[in-house]
């Protein structure tokens, strides 16, 4: 299968996100969202959404998240295709710093390929707490962050 980007609407990318990712459903905003698809298709194979980071302290202004990045099954390097392509996006936007976060228990290797670096342990934990219950429908285990920089 070759793929080639495809542009693609936030709209459309987190509808792809919620019929397909195994653990989040979409998040509610994002700065833009960049596609794959097999070449000479339209059918989405894969999606990635980049928003604002969502810890409020990398939140700078020069910092983006890639906040969800979603592919059908058995969709060799739809990931790393589309990790490269939101960090060149972003960098041409402007931006000095390019996030995200996987579970430890994922191997990370689509982020290798795409040049990313692991920064270490992050986040993980419940966001329930007494004064504002909620109910925690994610993984609550700690993440890896991994980063691209200028």
């Amino acid at each position: 299968m070759t793929l080639r980007l495809h542009p693609v609407t936030l709209t459309r990318a987190r509808a792809f996100v919620n019929e397909h990712h195994r653990h989040h459903r979409a998040p509610p905003g994002g700065l833009f969202a960049i596609g794959a698809v097999e070449e000479g298709q339209s059918d989405l194979q894969a999606v990635a959404i980049v928003g604002r980071p969502i810890a409020r302290l990398l939140d700078d202004g020069l910092t983006a998240e890639v906040t969800r990045l979603c592919s059908r099954e058995a969709v060799p390097n739809a990931c790393s295709m589309l990790y490269a392509a939101c960090w060149r996006a972003a960098r041409a936007m402007g931006y000095r710093r390019l996030v995200t976060y996987i579970l430890t228990t994922e191997p990370g290797i689509t982020l290798r390929a795409a040049g990313w670096r692991c920064i270490g342990e992050a986040g993980g934990g419940r966001w329930s707490r007494a004064s504002r219950p909620r109910a925690d429908n994610h993984p609550t285990q700690k993440k890896l962050r991994w980063e691209m920089t200028a």
